[in-house]
C-alpha cells in the first residue's frame, strides 16, 4: 500500500488504551481512508456549478477535467452535494 503523508486528529475516549493499540487503530483508519479516497468516490460526492452556461454537471469525467485544471475558470464551482 502506498505510505501517505496525512495529519490526522484522533480523540481517544479510553484511557485504558496504550500506544500499541492507539497504533493499530491508526493503521486500520488510514487503510480505510486510503481506499475510499478515490477519483470515484470524489465524483459521487461533488458536482460542479458552472453558473455562466447555467449548468450543472454531474458527469464523471468532465468533474475530473475540472477538477485538474490548475485553475477554476470565473463562476465555476466545485460543490459537495450534502
Amino acid at each position: 500500500m502506498k505510505a501517505t503523508n496525512r495529519d490526522l486528529l484522533v480523540l481517544v475516549k479510553d484511557e485504558t488504551m496504550n500506544q500499541y493499540q492507539i497504533e493499530l487503530e491508526l493503521e486500520k483508519l488510514n487503510s480505510l481512508l486510503f481506499q475510499l479516497e478515490t477519483v470515484d468516490s470524489f465524483c459521487t460526492a461533488h458536482e460542479v456549478f458552472d453558473v455562466t452556461k447555467h449548468k450543472v454537471v454531474h458527469n464523471r469525467k468532465k468533474i475530473v477535467q475540472v477538477i485538474h485544471q490548475p485553475e477554476l475558470k470565473p463562476f465555476q464551482f466545485v460543490c459537495n452535494k450534502n
